[in-house]
């Protein structure tokens, strides 16, 4: 079907489709470190992150719709309800598999970019545009309200993610903190400006997706006329992690050992990762060292951030 006879319901399945197929992409590359297609973690498995792909698009869609209402001017960009709309995914993801947090970080990070792609493609008559994208995935994240910092905090119980450590102020892990946003009339973009510092999803949504678009996206684009899908998502992957050190492996062990890993995967990627001999031993030996028992060195965030760069990929019409 031409892409401007497509109608509003069939756009928002469009983008929730994409960023599906971005998740999966994701997932069957075999990144070090990562849950893959060959590779499981103690009690979290390949099949969970396929359960919780599923479980996530309606919500996906719905963030489209709520983009694409914005278009239209029904509804005005505070009252996306993206707070919400993460909370809503995460909790369907729960039911849908017994595998604990799989997807929060991507979630978080992809459902700005439904919002902004269901008011892109309703704006540029079904066409992408990447920069308009990205104006309109600032929009959605600096028009927040309290009332999504705090969905934000009850998906995070949710989903009980590993590495959460005392914040400075709003605790994720104080019942308080809640009540003191409200109070306060804190939303979660200012929420999310007090844990840049200390974690990648947080510094993507306040430095609108800086990561994503400017290292991410042209890495993996150039990768891709070059490699197979995998492999290029493998080198993307050590191209975030040698420029930007884990923030979730640096909330478990602290930074010097986040920073010692992110000089090997700069490593690995001069040896040709890949593509050479050297370079698929050393990174096989990388992989091994990053799996330890208690999956302290799960470069999980690393992770979040090559699947928000594939749903750009993805939606710019890339297929594999």
């Amino acid at each position: 079907m031409p892409l401007h006879k497509r109608s509003n319901e069939e756009t928002a399945e469009h983008v929730a489709a994409c960023l599906q197929l971005a998740i999966l992409l994701e997932i069957n590359a075999p990144k070090p470190g990562n849950v893959h297609r060959n590779a499981n973690f103690h009690k979290t498995n390949y099949e969970h992150f396929l359960a919780s792909t599923v479980a996530a698009a309606p919500s996906f869609k719905i963030a489209a719709m709520q983009g694409i209402k914005v278009a239209e001017r029904k509804i005005n960009l505070s009252n996306v309800g993206i707070g919400r709309i993460i909370k809503d995914a995460i909790e369907r993801i729960n039911t849908w598999q017994h595998g604990g947090n799989t997807l929060l970080g991507t979630v978080i990070l992809l459902s700005p970019i439904a919002v902004a792609a269901g008011k892109t493609l309703k704006e540029n008559n079904n066409a992408f545009d990447l920069q308009k994208i990205r104006k309109n995935i600032k929009a959605v994240t600096t028009a927040t309200k309290p009332e999504d910092a705090v969905a934000l905090y009850e998906a995070i119980s949710t989903a009980k993610p590993g590495g959460l450590n005392k914040a400075p102020r709003f605790d994720v892990t104080k019942a308080s903190s809640k009540q003191e946003i409200l109070e306060t009339h804190t939303t979660l973009f200012d929420v999310f400006k007090i844990s840049a510092r200390y974690d990648s999803v947080s510094n993507e949504w306040t430095n609108n997706y800086s990561i994503v678009f400017d290292t991410g996206f042209p890495f993996l684009k150039k990768e891709l006329t070059k490699n197979s899908i995998n492999n290029a998502v493998v080198h993307t992957f050590l191209k975030i992690l040698a420029e930007t050190p884990d923030t979730l492996i640096a909330r478990k062990v602290g930074w010097k050992k986040a920073n010692k890993i992110s000089d090997q995967a700069r490593q690995i990627l001069q040896l040709g990762g890949l593509k050479t001999q050297k370079g698929r031993n050393v990174l096989a030996t990388f992989d091994k060292k990053l799996r330890d028992s208690e999956n302290k060195l799960n470069p999980g965030t690393t992770a979040d951030l090559i699947t928000a760069t594939l749903a750009l990929h993805v939606l710019s019409g890339y297929r594999p």
